[in-house]
């Protein structure tokens, strides 16, 4: 089984920075694509930024100017530092990993996996 863990949430002031990380673990062979979403109240879950395996990135444009992506392959770990947070920023932010092939016994198997989120709220 594969668990993805979030962590680096909180409270920020608007202008202010948090860097989110998400670590995958489980019998992991390799992850195609990483990413982070994120839910705002009574809103729909949207993309915020992905990255492939080879570090390819992609940004929303509401967030391109101010947010990094970056992952760590021998870690299987994604970062998305967020600069500049503004209060349109508050949500809830899910990592998502894509394609990730595991091998139990002698079987390989690939799907895709959610986080269970956190929650970042900017505020003065």
């Amino acid at each position: 089984q594969v668990q993805l863990v979030e962590s680096g949430g909180g409270l920020v002031q608007p202008g202010g920075s948090l860097r989110l990380s998400c670590a995958a673990s489980g019998n992991i062979v390799s992850i195609n694509a990483m990413g982070w979403y994120r839910q705002a109240p009574g809103k729909e879950r949207e993309l915020v930024a992905t990255i492939t395996h080879g570090g390819k990135t992609n940004y929303a444009d509401s967030v391109k100017d101010r947010v990094t992506i970056s992952r760590d392959n021998t870690k299987n770990t994604v970062y998305l530092q967020m600069n500049n947070l503004k209060p349109e920023d508050t949500a809830v932010y899910y990592c998502k990993a894509t394609g990730v092939l595991t091998r139990a016994a002698s079987h390989l198997n690939i799907d895709d996996y959610w986080g269970q989120g956190t929650q970042v709220t900017v505020s003065s």
